[in-house]
């Protein structure tokens, strides 16, 4: 039971020297975002009045103008200890990612009109990524935010980062030791399901259906293309893992799955083996350009 991490960010002036500070709090595992919502809320409300204190619901930035300056604000959004990838290496264990930790991100949905949420080929996501004085665990419960980054993600990243958590819940539980049948099922039919909302094949309709005119996007679209394939072969595997795991009562719904398995396969062939030709243009100069080779090592390149 190692802990839960928390942002805890104060705005107003009855906070004296704490406006505008950034703190992230460590807490027992097991507790919700709504218990230390109403325990910081009940807290500052015995000093300030219950008039005086209000909780901010969502993780967007704060824009202090539209604050009342009578009142303080308090602003409590879940984080997740953040890795570098070559920090992933050494932090093998679970102790290993739960030990040591200094850097903390949250994601906040947003789309360019001022909503959380809309179609896929307009939400963006901002990943914030805070940075604390000193490294949990630590002496106190709570540690101040020293640097902050936010990177945001534009729609085609969005879906990328979606089609790859998918995967790898499709690979976890395929391979999940001992085996759960009812968790396997229920990730292949959210994976394959004919009704999902904004599936996979929905994604790969709005981004891979047409190669996009801004050649900056055409990596994106390769990469989101690469994520598709490794996503349909996780879903044989799952499928074909699931095959054992069955009763004689399950062997339709086994069969519904296949077919529609097979329809995503079909709708998505077209889409995900369309490369794009500027990617994939040969390194190597033509036999025209002699001034930058001479015959003998074309001939050694060509070998």
């Amino acid at each position: 039971m190692f802990g839960t991490y928390f942002r805890v960010g104060f705005y107003g002036c009855k906070f004296g020297d704490l406006d505008e500070q950034e703190f992230v709090y460590k807490e027992p595992s097991i507790t919700k975002l709504a218990e230390i919502s109403y325990r910081l809320e009940e807290f500052y409300r015995d000093q300030f009045g219950e008039e005086a204190t209000e909780i901010i619901k969502d993780s967007n930035p704060v824009d202090k103008t539209k604050l009342d300056p009578n009142k303080a604000y308090i602003q409590i959004t879940y984080v997740e200890p953040f890795f570098d990838t070559y920090e992933m290496k050494d932090r093998i264990t679970y102790f290993d990612k739960n030990y040591n930790l200094r850097c903390f991100m949250y994601c906040t949905p947003f789309t360019l009109d001022g909503r959380a949420h809309g179609d896929l080929h307009e939400q963006y996501k901002r990943k914030t990524i805070l940075t604390t004085s000193h490294a949990f665990p630590y002496i106190k419960t709570r540690i101040n935010v020293i640097h902050k980054e936010e990177i945001i993600l534009i729609p085609i990243e969005v879906a990328i980062e979606d089609m790859q958590k998918k995967t790898q819940e499709l690979a976890f539980a395929t391979h999940q030791d001992p085996a759960d049948a009812k968790m396997l099922q229920m990730v292949l039919q959210g994976s394959v399901g004919t009704t999902v909302n904004q599936g996979p094949l929905e994604v790969a309709q709005v981004f891979l259906a047409d190669i996009p005119d801004d050649p900056k996007l055409f990596r994106h679209h390769n990469k989101l293309r690469l994520c598709f394939k490794d996503f349909m072969k996780r879903c044989e595997d799952a499928l074909r893992k699931n095959k054992t795991l069955i009763g004689a009562d399950q062997k339709e719904y086994h069969r519904e799955l296949e077919r529609n398995y097979h329809r995503l396969k079909e709708s998505l062939q077209p889409m995900i083996n369309r490369k794009i030709p500027q990617l994939y243009k040969s390194l190597i100069p033509s036999t025209s350009h002699r001034n930058s080779f001479s015959r003998s090592s074309l001939r050694k390149v060509e070998i």
